[in-house]
Parts: C-alpha cells; sequence; structure tokens
C-alpha cells in the first residue's frame, strides 16, 4: 500500500466516534480530530515515528496538538493536514523544518480515550480493505 492509496481511505473510515472532538466533526471534513489516531494507524503500515505540534495560540488550540508521521526514510506525512484548511499553513508551517517535535507511540496510547478511538479506527481500516479486496 503506498501513503496514497492509505490517504485515500481514510474519508472512508473516519467519523464521529473516532474524532477527538466529535461534536465538531462533520462528514463534509472526515478527518478532523483524527490525527493521533491515524497517525497510529499509519505507524502500523509504515514504521517510522510520531512528531507533535502544539496547537496553543492557534484557532485550533482546543485540541491541544496536532501529530504526524515520519517515515523510516525522514520524510514527513501528515495525513490529517487538511482538516485544518487554508489556515493549515500558518498553523504548523511548511514542512521543511519541521515546528514539532517527537513524540512515543506509547505517548499516544497512554490515553485511553485515544487507545479505544485507535483501535476502532484500525478495525474499520482492515474491514474496508476485505470489503474492497
Amino acid at each position: 500500500m503506498t501513503p496514497h492509496e492509505f490517504r485515500d481511505i481514510l474519508p472512508h473510515i473516519c467519523s464521529t466516534e473516532t474524532s477527538f472532538t466529535p461534536d465538531e466533526w462533520t462528514p463534509r471534513n472526515p478527518l478532523w480530530g483524527h490525527c493521533a489516531v491515524v497517525a497510529l494507524l499509519a505507524n502500523d503500515y509504515f514504521g517510522g515515528r510520531f512528531v507533535r505540534a502544539s496547537l496553543v495560540g492557534t484557532p485550533f488550540s482546543a485540541a491541544g496538538s496536532h501529530y504526524w508521521n515520519v517515515f523510516p526514510d525522514g520524510t514527513e506525512y501528515d495525513f490529517t493536514r487538511e482538516q485544518f484548511g487554508d489556515a493549515e499553513l500558518q498553523l504548523v508551517g511548511t514542512r521543511n523544518h519541521s515546528p514539532g517535535k517527537p513524540i512515543h507511540r506509547d505517548d499516544l496510547l497512554r490515553h485511553p480515550d485515544t487507545k479505544k478511538r485507535y483501535e476502532l479506527l484500525r478495525a474499520r481500516f482492515e474491514s474496508y480493505l476485505l470489503r474492497t479486496s
């Protein structure tokens, strides 16, 4: 599976139940509130590590943080950046110099709600792959 194929599946499996902020999630913005769980899922398939950027002081500060992946070859890949619309560029800048800091997988999974949402998203992803293969 390529990162592009992975990204194309996400709008089909993300929902209010898997969003960090379910009250703000909409079908028009299916990736809203999914950065942590999508980063975990992407790590299952592509390996690598995680980066976290603070959202404090941005229009999205209620979410607290934004997460994305760094693949084993060093390429940064943010599967949920489009959730922020045009504000994304001012939010976390360009990816030439990452404003984020490394974070460990265990730190993300330490939160019971994140773990539950990740497990549901992973099950939906695997089910989607079975249905479409």
